[in-house]
């Protein structure tokens, strides 16, 4: 597949930057290229000279997790997704969100959650919440909060949207705050 115009190869990486935000967890290189070769929408060798391209201009980065090196989106990629996602085909786009969708539900019956809190004294209430999958603890976090119905509140929204909460908590946390970039 030869890339005849500049039209062409922005789409075929915001298709990248698509599927990457799509995702509820980092992909591997070998799961960004398996999927869109899946799916035909390019070849190998342009599958790795995009995802380079979009790492060296600050659109994706890296993250190194366990033996794997994982791919999110910057603050920079973001943006850019955002202004231009409409130009990324609208049947691409239902087909990598309804595969995610389906990705999602898949990990859920392999993953366990956990919210629960316990008194530690008269005016502190000690919240703890678990994301555990294949039964390695992904996250464990305790929290301290000064009444039982915040507790319960922090629980309840942690067992609806425990992949929303872990991500949120997992950018925050790898992102860089102090950088220019927009």
């Amino acid at each position: 597949m030869f890339i005849e115009n500049t039209e062409e190869l922005a789409q075929n990486k915001l298709i990248l930057l698509y599927i990457i935000d799509q995702s509820s967890i980092p992909l591997t290189n070998d799961e960004i290229t398996e999927f869109v070769m899946e799916n035909n929408y390019m070849n190998y060798f342009l599958i790795q000279q995009y995802l380079i391209e979009l790492i060296e201009s600050k659109f994706i980065k890296y993250i190194d997790e366990k033996e794997d090196r994982r791919y999110i989106l910057s603050n920079k990629g973001n943006t850019t997704l955002f202004y231009f996602k409409d130009r990324i085909n609208n049947r691409i786009k239902r087909e990598i969100s309804k595969k995610f969708s389906k990705l999602k539900k898949e990990i859920k019956k392999t993953t366990q959650i956990i919210g629960n809190f316990q008194k530690k004294n008269e005016k502190e209430y000690i919240v703890n919440l678990k994301l555990i999958k294949n039964q390695s603890a992904i996250l464990n976090l305790s929290l301290t909060v000064p009444t039982a119905d915040q507790a319960r509140i922090i629980c309840n929204k942690w067992k609806s949207d425990p992949e929303c909460i872990y991500e949120t908590i997992f950018n925050a946390l790898i992102n860089d705050t102090t950088s220019t970039e927009s």
